[in-house]
């Protein structure tokens, strides 16, 4: 049934951009037709005011109807811009060119606008006998220029809805998926403290029979280890608070327990500045994103290399780099390591950097990146986390 649901869901999409497609082609190929046409009743209003012309030629006396007509065609032209040339080229009038003060007809503008509508329209010739013999230029009408920009405008305004209703679905796509990993890391942290609370419960009859301490201090350990994890995804399940706390105590904090489970090969190159640095975070979670990056790290360099952390103390930042010198990272892979569900790992599921990313960027208004990496040299991840917040 989802199944369907979804091929429907994508059918319908596609049925709106086929016919928005077809929408916009049908308008745009209108469009054209309508410019075409008006061209060409400009240039039979050219031809019937060169051709009164000539009229007017033959027959100068303007007493008479049809010199009258002709003389009338002349003087109303309407708001086409025009340019009579004679037969060397020289300009011997013109009209609608738009100015702020009256052209001379020699004057560079003029020649300027004569090559323009040399361009846009071909020319009518005026000859009659050795009285006219004249070339008449003409360009377009503002209607018609205008015209011509109403489909490129068109489809900058579709673009933009395009782009606006693709935002939109996105920012509506990004929030259900965060309604998604919210109920999930409720869930989770639900289903893993209804048993904790049985296994605390044991280790206290435990006591009472007087079991061995160091074999009920491991499994308080443990104990202890997953109500971490359940606090975890209880606090990704919502909105974590951030308190002003020791960033370089809690780094410190992280990579000892991380050490000593790590095993003897690997190098940990970690020097703590002294003076300790007091910055707004959620200590659980960003304790859990530098344990995520860190068992990355270990698990490229197969438990046997050098584990790197700098931190960088500016202005109104903080930079956290967390390195290695193991495998890398494929240049192809580089943008997919946040997406939710990308692993090379067998088995892994994909999601340890994809809340890395959640953490830092939604929960810290941080970022996260890889700062560097060599196939085969190694990779550096770099959080970048602000010193003050409004909190």
């Amino acid at each position: 049934m989802r199944y369907l649901l979804l091929n429907s869901n994508r059918l319908i999409k596609n049925l709106i951009l086929l016919g928005s497609f077809i929408i916009v082609i049908f308008i745009i190929w209108n469009t054209n037709i309508l410019f075409q046409s008006m061209k060409n009743e400009e240039r039979k209003k050219m031809e019937l005011w060169a051709r009164a012309q000539k009229e007017l030629a033959q027959n100068p006396n303007l007493e008479k109807d049809f010199g009258i007509l002709a003389f009338d065609i002349l003087q109303k032209i309407g708001s086409t811009p025009v340019i009579q040339v004679d037969k060397k080229g020289r300009i011997i009038d013109y009209k609608n060119i738009e100015s702020d003060t009256e052209l001379d007809k020699d004057s560079i503008m003029l020649y300027s606008k004569l090559e323009k509508f040399k361009s846009e329209n071909a020319p009518i010739k005026v000859i009659y006998k050795d009285i006219i013999n004249q070339t008449l230029y003409y360009g377009d009408t503002s209607l018609l220029k205008k015209l011509k920009i109403y489909p490129i405008a068109l489809l900058l305004i579709i673009f933009i809805f395009a782009f606006l209703l693709i935002f939109l679905f996105q920012t509506n796509k990004y929030s259900e998926q965060n309604k998604l990993w919210a109920g999930m890391a409720k869930e989770t942290a639900h289903q893993i403290s209804t048993p904790l609370t049985s296994l605390m419960g044991w280790i206290e009859v435990l006591k009472e029979k007087k079991i061995k301490k160091d074999s009920i201090l491991e499994i308080e350990k443990d104990i202890n280890r997953l109500e971490l994890i359940a606090d975890r995804f209880s606090k990704m399940g919502a909105s974590p608070k951030l308190k002003n706390e020791n960033i370089i105590d809690l780094i410190s904090m992280t990579l000892e327990y991380l050490r000593k489970r790590s095993g003897n090969k690997v190098i940990w190159n970690w020097n703590p500045p002294k003076k300790s640095l007091i910055i707004p975070i959620n200590s659980t979670l960003i304790s859990w994103t530098i344990e995520n990056i860190v068992k990355n790290g270990i698990d490229s360099i197969k438990g046997e290399g050098e584990i790197k952390i700098e931190l960088i103390n500016l202005k109104n930042l903080i930079r956290i780099l967390i390195s290695d010198n193991g495998v890398g990272i494929p240049e192809n892979a580089i943008n997919k390591v946040f997406n939710p569900g990308y692993t090379t790992k067998k088995g892994g599921w994909g999601l340890g950097l994809s809340l890395v990313e959640r953490i830092i960027v939604n929960f810290h208004r941080g970022r996260v990146m890889i700062k560097e990496t060599k196939f085969g040299k190694g990779t550096t991840f770099e959080i970048t986390l602000n010193k003050k917040l409004n909190l």
